[in-house]
């Protein structure tokens, strides 16, 4: 009998990044005891039998379950214990990335990384602005960029990195950014982002970052413009509103906002999960499953209806009946462009408002809204909508690529 001699394909994980992982699993293990024993006690409440405490069994099942539950600590210490005989967790740029890790981290992070962050996780991923593959140290600033720079911000989407702005079409190399870069003589920087936070902490902490880069720049920061996907046009807008509202100085060096695939008013997915929570608590069988519903990162739930600022105060009318944001127009004084996909051949009632690019509806990548307050004003010339195209197709899309250069090519008077 033959052996294979094919060589295992190496893990895309760090070692360093076992301890984080283990991490997680002890704060998830006690969780699922927990909410294993409150299913199990609503059965029962609704057979008459009553528990100890709220979602707490009593009785032979409640000595069960301490036992279970003093099963599951011993073991969440236990690896607790061994995980500090493991060496220190080294800074994420002593770690070699490698595309797979990185967008691995990227899920992890889009999925959960607010919890990451509350729980002092090393794989939670610190907003930085990269040039090359690095992150930009104010400190060191590249010798390379120009003393006038125009620069063009590259910010990805949910569960992404700047690495995936790279992409193919036929096999061919595709990076939207790049090209444009390329052609009209931009700085190409990327933003690399927690996408799991809230979207009005990004966008604080981007307008942060960009007041930073301006004071910093060798020389004088001429232009910025951003490209924003999906998710990443949303932290943009954000980030927009805190520097207006900070009066921070990048703000007037603002030109272009260009938008691909931004869920404005929402994503349908994220709907169908707040309604699913708000649905849950009507039985007492489904109740403990709201926990997992509320698993969602802040910055998923975010997209619910695209919500980029936070709110002064709690609105007073009933928030089932009306889009509850504060309504936030686009900057003014800056060009707003938008494109939109569909995965239908032609536009129609259900290819605006359903099915759009398989996760974000026509009509919401557009701006356009029921409620005149929410309403964003793109000109129509600075629209543009890709048929036959999903969601993720658009950061390859030859057509996309073309209609960002034409609207960023200076055309003479």
């Amino acid at each position: 009998m033959t052996q294979s001699t094919d060589k295992p394909q190496p893990s895309s994980w760090h070692v360093s990044d076992l301890r984080e992982l283990a991490q997680l699993l002890t704060l998830a293990l006690p969780a699922a005891v927990q909410m294993t024993e409150a299913v199990h006690q609503a059965i029962l409440s609704g057979m008459g039998f009553k528990g100890r405490d709220k979602g707490k069994t009593a009785g032979i099942t409640g000595l069960v379950y301490k036992g279970v539950h003093g099963a599951a600590n011993t073991l969440s210490h236990g690896i607790n214990g061994l995980l500090t005989h493991l060496p220190p967790t080294p800074p994420l740029h002593h770690i070699p990335e490698t595309p797979k890790r990185a967008a691995l981290i990227a899920t992890l992070n889009g999925i959960m990384g607010d919890k990451l962050v509350e729980s002092d996780n090393a794989l939670a991923t610190p907003m930085t602005l990269r040039y090359q593959g690095k992150p930009l140290d104010w400190q060191a600033m590249p010798a390379d960029l120009p003393p006038e720079g125009r620069v063009l911000l590259m910010v990805h989407g949910l569960c992404m990195n700047d690495l995936q702005w790279q992409t193919r079409y036929h096999d061919q190399p595709v990076n939207h950014g790049e090209n444009l870069a390329n052609t009209l003589g931009y700085v190409p920087l990327y933003l690399r982002y927690n996408s799991g936070l809230p979207i009005a902490q990004n966008g604080q902490q981007l307008a942060l970052l960009l007041e930073q880069l301006t004071s910093h720049w060798p020389g004088q920061l001429k232009e910025i413009s951003v490209l924003g996907y999906s998710m990443g046009g949303l932290v943009a807008r954000s980030a927009c509103h805190y520097a207006s509202h900070g009066d921070l100085a990048w703000l007037a060096h603002l030109r272009n906002l260009l938008f691909i695939g931004t869920p404005h008013h929402g994503a349908p997915l994220e709907h169908a999960g707040h309604w699913l929570e708000q649905l849950l608590p009507a039985t007492a069988y489904t109740e403990p499953f709201v926990r997992l519903a509320r698993v969602r990162s802040i910055g998923i739930k975010d997209l619910r209806h695209g919500k980029v600022i936070e709110p002064l105060a709690a609105p007073d009318h009933p928030t089932h009946l009306r889009d509850p944001r504060t309504p936030l127009p686009l900057p003014a004084g800056v060009n707003c462009f938008a494109i939109a996909a569909t995965t239908a051949a032609k536009r129609s009632l259900l290819a605006d408002r359903l099915i759009g690019d398989g996760l974000v509806p026509l009509r919401s990548a557009l701006g356009q809204h029921n409620e005149a307050r929410h309403q964003l004003a793109f000109p129509p010339s600075h629209t543009m909508i890709a048929y036959r195209t999903s969601h993720m197709a658009l950061l390859a899309s030859p057509q996309v690529g073309q209609q960002l250069l034409q609207w960023l090519t200076p055309h003479k008077a």
